[in-house]
């Protein structure tokens, strides 16, 4: 008689890569553009559908983008008391969909909520939870989530997998993964979940809300990044990185040195503690390239670096390389740019 795993004949049961479809003031976060992305690619090589949890307060509106890019069903789930973000309501919601439904995979974003949110999952769900991943694929043999993430300070990359537990949990860091293209020929269904919430379970009441006044620009949207590093000696440098990023319609980006120099804010921050961008253009001014921050930008199309050291390593993932002070490089190319502006003027 062949033996039989029951793990594996209860994993039978779970079917459906699923997305968690975080929005905020019923607008979609950025990142769930691109775990649609990954869960279609994911979901085709399985052969199974491509499920989108949402939930809010009136965000029903929101579906039809969310199919547009790639979900083939939308799980909705609407609720004056969830207007806002709290921990134990979602968990509560999600978990009990996830033991109805049973998907196979359930993909967040690694964001401020999709942190929080996760771990509390896995937990109600008795699941592994793989945390900041940077790459996702299917074993070609046995169809497990090989998910890939950053450990020991971002010096080697560990693949992780979850053998015996379903559903097989992940959170992707934001800006890592390409973003799901439209299709608005796309058609799929919208389901309604069942599910009574009893506000007196929810022992965390928002009462406020106060927004900080923002100022920085999100780095992992931009097209255009100059970043600096600590060859820019001072913190006085960023001003000149300023002047040339909002000539190229672009941002200030940053090392770690820098941030904890205390030169820039963190939310400037590029690399395995800040941020993970994939910009069209990468202008790194002073940065030597160490491995945690070339793991935050290898990705973007072109890399630039200007830098006094010729055996600096940014100079191995740049597609062009600038040797020289950055003092003396970067005004000669904004003077450069001007005397464009100034022949398109006359031309």
């Amino acid at each position: 008689m062949a033996y039989v795993d029951p793990a594996k004949n209860e994993h039978s049961l779970y079917k459906g890569v699923w997305i968690f479809a975080e929005q905020r003031e019923r607008k979609l976060m950025p990142v769930v553009y691109e775990l649609l992305g990954e869960a279609r690619k994911m979901a085709d090589k399985l052969n199974v559908e491509v499920v989108a949890v949402l939930i809010g307060d009136k965000v029903e509106h929101l579906s039809q983008d969310l199919i547009n890019h790639g979900a083939d069903e939308v799980l909705l789930y609407e609720n004056k008391a969830i207007k806002n973000y709290t921990t134990e309501a979602y968990s509560k919601i999600i978990s009990k969909m996830i033991e109805e439904k049973k998907p196979e995979i359930i993909l967040l974003g690694a964001t401020h909520i999709g942190r929080d949110l996760a771990p509390r999952i896995a937990a109600r769900t008795a699941t592994g939870l793989t945390a900041d991943c940077t790459n996702l694929e299917i074993d070609e043999e046995d169809g497990k989530l090989l998910m890939t993430r950053p450990a020991f300070g971002g010096n080697i990359m560990a693949t992780i997998v979850c053998p015996n537990h379903r559903p097989q949990m992940s959170t992707v860091r934001p800006g890592v993964m390409k973003k799901a293209e439209e299709d608005k020929s796309r058609s799929g269904k919208i389901t309604k979940f069942d599910y009574a919430l009893n506000e007196e379970e929810i022992r965390t009441k928002i009462i406020e809300i106060i927004k900080e006044a923002k100022h920085d620009v999100a780095i992992e949207e931009a097209e255009i990044i100059v970043a600096g590093g600590r060859g820019l000696a001072k913190k006085e440098g960023f001003e000149l990185l300023e002047r040339l990023a909002k000539k190229l319609g672009g941002v200030v980006g940053a090392s770690r040195a820098t941030v904890d120099s205390g030169w820039i804010s963190q939310a400037h921050q590029v690399g395995q503690t800040g941020k993970t961008v994939r910009p069209k253009l990468y202008i790194a001014c002073g940065i030597s390239g160490a491995i945690q921050h070339i793991a935050g930008m290898k990705d973007s199309e072109y890399i630039v670096a200007i830098n006094k050291n010729p055996d600096a390593a940014i100079f191995k993932v740049a597609d062009y390389g600038i040797v020289g002070d950055l003092y003396d490089i970067i005004p000669k190319i904004i003077d450069s740019i001007d005397n464009i502006d100034e022949l398109e003027k006359i031309i």
